[in-house]
């Protein structure tokens, strides 16, 4: 009788062993899924800049920091993406201030904010960034969900043994972070 209780436990034991483990795994291969989505968002951004600064370059004789800070800021975004979630986070962040100043620098040139091919990539940059930012919001939310699995009863008895760490989250932008200032006064 106690030998069948004892296997009883340890059969339960296992049991609990894998789900906690294919648990794991799920999760851990739907943050990867998740990152690939911002990779995927992310590339496409990179391609669509060198259109930008080629169909600006000839108006913005004056500008051409602007363009060559748009161009390291790129080359230092690809680069990064090899160095995981929080330097490539960094990175793209100084690539989304640098288009800002390009798009700034559009708004003082009438003849090239009317230019249809700069307005198309103009738009097709927004619509990408829309989407790598909801890609960093899936990939946060999942990151958050893994991160709470390891670190809870039961799996956490288990995550450190069978190699599960703590995933870093890709932080949005520091200025995208800081709550406007309304000033209502009457002055």
């Amino acid at each position: 009788m106690e030998a069948i209780i004892v296997i009883a436990i340890v059969v339960v034991v296992a049991v609990l062993a894998v789900s906690i483990y294919n648990g794991l795994v799920t999760r851990r291969n739907r943050i990867d899924e998740a990152l690939g989505q911002i990779e995927v968002q992310l590339k496409r951004r990179h391609d669509l800049i060198p259109n930008l600064v080629e169909a600006v370059k000839g108006y913005m004789g004056f500008e051409q920091s602007v363009l060559t800070q748009v161009t390291q800021a790129r080359a230092n975004a690809i680069a990064a993406g090899a160095q995981g979630p929080a330097a490539q986070a960094q990175a793209e962040n100084a690539l989304t201030g640098a288009l800002r100043s390009v798009f700034a620098v559009v708004e003082n040139y009438p003849d090239l904010k009317a230019n249809q091919n700069v307005m198309q990539l103009q738009e097709e940059l927004t619509t990408t960034e829309n989407q790598i930012s909801f890609s960093r919001q899936h990939y946060n939310a999942t990151v958050l969900d893994y991160n709470n699995s390891i670190q809870t009863v039961p799996a956490v008895l288990f995550a450190g043994v069978l190699g599960f760490a703590k995933r870093e989250f890709f932080d949005a932008e520091p200025e995208a972070a800081e709550v406007p200032k309304v000033d209502l006064s009457l002055s």
